[in-house]
């Protein structure tokens, strides 16, 4: 089990930094997803490992320390599945994937429900 702070994610936030980028990790940008496939995070990852049906759900964005910023969701299952990776992505649809990590499947039935806490420390 692992989970990363992806290359693409740390471009994103230089971009945020630098005032190159306008699309903030916040309540609208901020999405995390989740998928089904098997694998093991890692920085070069660029999507989920087989991405849910269900749509990206807007985080509850948080910084609970100075140095800390902290994105909560839920997402609803729609159908029985095992999820196996969920990640912070800065879009509703395509977009960067910020952190990706990837645990032992979680059966699910259709409406059962997973809350993700997603958290990035600048150290």
């Amino acid at each position: 089990m692992a989970t990363v702070y992806t290359s693409a994610g740390e471009v994103v936030v230089v971009d945020l930094i630098d005032g190159t980028s306008a699309v903030h990790l916040d309540a609208t940008n901020g999405k995390i997803g989740w998928g089904t496939g098997a694998g093991t995070a890692t920085k070069a990852d660029t999507a989920l490992f087989i991405e849910s049906a269900e749509a990206r759900v807007a985080a509850t964005v948080t910084q609970p320390t100075a140095d800390k910023n902290q994105w909560v969701a839920t997402i609803t299952s729609a159908s029985s599945q095992t999820i196996t990776n969920a990640g912070l992505l800065n879009a509703a649809s395509a977009g960067n994937l910020i952190v990706h990590g990837d645990f032992t499947g979680i059966a699910l039935a259709s409406g059962d429900k997973i809350e993700f806490t997603i958290s990035l420390e600048q150290t």
